[in-house]
């Protein structure tokens, strides 16, 4: 009986020492908008995932919420490489997850939840140490590519009379954090291409260039309707300078 209990007890011995425990670490995420500021929950915020790249466990998941930063330290500071863009009141999503070895984390970010057509992903992976923090500075920061797009004339499928001469195209656009587009303004929208591509049946017809329309971020153009059959438009902006690009897509049924 002595022999199995020093048995049991050496083995539970050498167990404990070898047991591993989980640390709490904390990672903030935050989301940039591609030439622009941070998505946060005037957007609605986008939606972050963290997992274990290796065996894909889901770590943590949740959405970024808060301002969309200082316009002053965002664009119009020039400072240091390593200098913060962020502010204490910039969107981010924080998580505690206990990991007991180094763990290659993926995190992937879907956004802006509030405007779905334009919505896109970006994924970034790095090792994390158990108690070595991702909270500092900007933490762990995506940029998120792309323009919110939003057709708002004409309403999808809609059924035009035969004798229309013309239809008016007119689309809402702005950066992925809803700063608006304006000529000569901070995002300035004589420096992008926002045009619309016209398609009858499937066939492309013609591609128009969209006018300002005097209220910021909203810009229009009547494109010619010659006959009769399905349309498709797409709306696009482009940014010549980074390639940075958005789209949007409506139908309307000439008859």
């Amino acid at each position: 009986m002595k022999t199995t209990a020093s048995i049991l007890v050496t083995t539970l011995l050498l167990l404990l020492s070898v047991t591993v425990y989980a640390i709490p670490t904390t990672i903030t995420v935050r989301v940039i908008s591609k030439g622009a500021k941070f998505v946060g929950t005037s957007m609605g915020g986008a939606q972050i995932t963290l997992q274990n790249k290796i065996t894909k466990e889901l770590l943590a998941a949740g959405v970024t919420n808060g301002s969309t930063g200082s316009t002053e330290k965002i664009m119009k500071t020039a400072g240091y490489r390593n200098d913060p863009l962020s502010d204490e009141k910039s969107a981010k999503f924080t998580a505690t997850i206990d990991i007991n070895e180094p763990t290659w984390i993926e995190v992937t970010a879907y956004g802006p939840l509030a405007q779905i057509q334009s919505a896109n992903t970006v994924s970034l992976s790095q090792w994390v140490i158990p108690g070595k923090h991702i909270d500092g500075g900007d933490a762990w920061l995506l940029e998120m590519p792309g323009f919110v797009v939003d057709i708002l004339a004409p309403p999808t499928h809609t059924k035009l009379p035969g004798e229309v001469e013309s239809v008016q195209i007119q689309a809402n656009i702005t950066m992925m954090c809803g700063c608006p587009i304006v000529p000569e303004g901070l995002w300035d929208a004589s420096k992008y291409e926002i045009r619309a591509i016209v398609k009858k049946n499937g066939e492309q017809t013609e591609e128009v260039p969209l006018s300002f329309s005097g209220k910021p971020s909203l810009f229009e153009e009547s494109i010619p309707v010659k006959e009769k059959g399905v349309y498709e438009v797409t709306v696009y902006a482009y940014d010549i300078s980074n390639g940075n690009t958005g789209i949007d897509r409506v139908t309307f049924i000439v008859q």
